[in-house]
C-alpha cells in the first residue's frame, strides 16, 4: 500500500487545528478557591437521647456608658502618603508570546547539525508552538499556529515522510518568527 504523505501532512494538520480549537473552546478550569479562617458548617450529629434540649445564649445587653449617652464619631486614624513610583509600568505582551519565544529558542539550542536531531528539535518545537497557541488570540494566535505547521512539515521533510527541501521552509519560519517577534514586541 502506497501512502500520499501530502494527504497525511494535510490530515495531520487538520488534526492538529481541530485539537486547538477544542481546547481553545474549553472553559479554563475554575481557580483554586483560597484556605479561609472560616469554618466551614458541619452536619448536625443525633443525639441518642429522645428529647434533645437545645439552649440559645441571651444576647448581651447593652450597659450605657457612664459619661454620655451620645455616641463619640470615630477618630479619624493617620495616613501615610504611599511614594508613586515614576517607573512606567512594563508593557503586557500578549498570550503566547513568552511560550512561543521559548520553543524558537529551544528549537535553536537543540537542533544541531544532524538531521535526526534537527527533526525531533522541530517536533518538539510543533508541540511546544501548540500548547502556546492555547494562550494566544488574533493575529498573535494566527501566526503562532502557522508556525507550528511550519515546524511539522520541517519535521515531515526531514525525516523523509515528504519531499522537497527542507530549507523552503527554514526560510518560511524565519520570516514567520520575525513576523510573531514584531507582533508580540508592538503591544
Amino acid at each position: 500500500m502506497r501512502l500520499n504523505w501530502p494527504a497525511v501532512s494535510a490530515l495531520a494538520g487538520a488534526v492538529a487545528a481541530v485539537v486547538a480549537l477544542i481546547a481553545y473552546l474549553m472553559p479554563p478550569a475554575p481557580p483554586p478557591q483560597p484556605q479561609s479562617d472560616a469554618v466551614a458548617p458541619t452536619p448536625a450529629t443525633q443525639s441518642s437521647s429522645p428529647d434533645p434540649v437545645t439552649t440559645r445564649p441571651e444576647p448581651p445587653t447593652p450597659s450605657p456608658s457612664p459619661e454620655s449617652s451620645t455616641p463619640r464619631p470615630p477618630r479619624p486614624s493617620p495616613t501615610r502618603a504611599v511614594p508613586v513610583s515614576s517607573e512606567p509600568l512594563p508593557a503586557i505582551r500578549p498570550g503566547g508570546c513568552d511560550g512561543a519565544a521559548a520553543a524558537l529558542a529551544a528549537y535553536r539550542r537543540n537542533a544541531g547539525t544532524v538531521r535526526s536531531s534537527q527533526a525531533a528539535a522541530a517536533q518538539q518545537t510543533y508541540r511546544d508552538l501548540m500548547g502556546a497557541g492555547l494562550d494566544a488570540e488574533g493575529v498573535v494566535g494566527a501566526k503562532i499556529s502557522r508556525l507550528a505547521g511550519e515546524f511539522q512539515e520541517l519535521n515531515f521533510r526531514l525525516t523523509g515522510m515528504t519531499g522537497g527541501d527542507p530549507n523552503q521552509v527554514i526560510t518560511d519560519i524565519n520570516t514567520d518568527a520575525a513576523e510573531l517577534n514584531r507582533l508580540c514586541e508592538s503591544t
